[in-house]
């Protein structure tokens, strides 16, 4: 079984999950606070090689209508730029909406301040965008 890097890609961060070896389970990693396309292409790959993984699960923000927007060609973006430095790396694109609305929920219910929520935001919504992915798999067949 291989991992995966579950990815909320924002204008200001990355919000970056990994699953467990059997592709279980989500956990979050790290927030990247971007900087510049190569340092945070440069960062990503050095946490595709520290997880030892190429598979990389994209939330995809569309509108609740199902469309896709200007986020999502920005997502879009970055991960064409992600492949270019890494022609392994295999993207799945995700439909990561609510996914924020989620973690922010759960965050609430686990009564951490508003600072606190701010700062791990992105990553639980990583967590949600893998997690979902995963059960998706799982539960196929």
């Amino acid at each position: 079984m291989n991992r995966y890097l579950g990815l909320d890609v924002g204008d200001s961060t990355v919000g970056v999950a990994v699953s467990d070896l059997l592709g279980l389970t989500a956990q979050g990693v790290e927030t990247i606070r971007r900087k510049s396309l190569a340092e945070d292409i440069s960062r990503l790959g050095t946490l595709m090689e520290e997880y030892e993984t190429d598979k990389l699960v994209v939330g995809l923000p569309k509108n609740m209508n199902g469309t896709q927007g200007e986020r999502c060609a920005a997502v879009r973006d970055f991960v064409l730029a992600v492949a270019e430095a890494y022609p392994n790396a295999e993207a799945i694109f995700w439909d990561e909406r609510l996914s924020t609305v989620a973690a922010e929920r759960s965050l609430l219910e686990a009564d951490l301040s508003r600072r606190k929520r701010k700062r791990v935001i992105d990553k639980m919504a990583a967590v949600f965008i893998l997690q979902g992915y995963l059960d998706s798999i799982r539960f196929k067949g």
